[in-house]
């Protein structure tokens, strides 16, 4: 496979942290690559170094060595502003806590990234709107705020924000944690379905529906990783 078709090459990737007098190598020299437009699923115990790979590819923390370049962007030349704007308009972030907006409704939390970049107000409400009928949350719910939401509904405000601004890759940690099994059922649909539209998604799970719709599984533990399974092809 020629590497311009991989959206996401990661290349001797280390980030230790320094815990008093111990290092601490939560991720721990990781390779690997992702074509455009696929599902890979993050998988391994709780502390393996899942969620700090993906704050890494986010942009959200510095590697101390190695290299990621993530849809032609290399993540560890980016400094300031133009951090800012990779994180904007290259990736879209979805939590296992939602980290909606309180004080803002449904509607104005997906308006709020495309308000940052600038877009237009009558732009920004069009495509919420879109957005909201795309992740099947209805007219009554758009002026709801986010404490008068259920869990369910909050993950599909979060993932209608992630979309705002068209990325081009979906990061998603633990996101159907904090739901019950029928709800993360209909969350584990939206993703997979995201893919099919050319969006590449990595996501951190330990959710079996997840890794079974992914293209490639990645388990990871202490930092490296200990085995992958790609259908890249499928």
């Amino acid at each position: 496979m020629n590497n311009d078709d991989n959206i996401i090459v990661v290349a001797d990737l280390v980030k230790h942290f320094k815990s008093g007098p111990t290092v601490v190598p939560a991720v721990d020299g990781v390779s690997f690559q992702i074509p455009r437009g696929k599902t890979v699923a993050l998988k391994g115990p709780s502390g393996c170094g899942k969620t700090t790979l993906l704050s890494l590819l986010g942009a959200l923390d510095k590697p101390t060595s190695g290299s990621i370049i993530v849809d032609g962007v290399k993540i560890s030349e980016l400094r300031g502003g133009k951090e800012v704007q990779y994180r904007r308009q290259k990736i879209g972030f979805v939590f296992q806590s939602y980290y909606l907006v309180a004080n803002l409704t449904a509607i104005e939390n997906v308006m709020l990234p495309m308000d940052l970049m600038g877009t237009k107000k009558t732009e920004q409400q069009d495509k919420a709107l879109q957005l909201l009928e795309k992740v099947k949350i209805g007219p009554k719910l758009h002026y709801r705020y986010p404490s008068r939401l259920s869990g369910g509904e909050q993950q599909r405000v979060a993932i209608a924000r992630a979309l705002a601004n068209d990325p081009s890759v979906i990061l998603a940690d633990e996101p159907t944690g904090n739901l019950d099994s029928k709800t993360g059922n209909m969350i584990v649909n939206l993703l997979h379905s995201l893919s099919k539209e050319g969006r590449t998604l990595v996501i951190a799970t330990h959710d079996a529906g997840i890794a079974a719709g992914a293209d490639a599984v990645i388990e990871m533990q202490d930092g490296r990783i200990s085995r992958t399974f790609v259908h890249f092809n499928k």
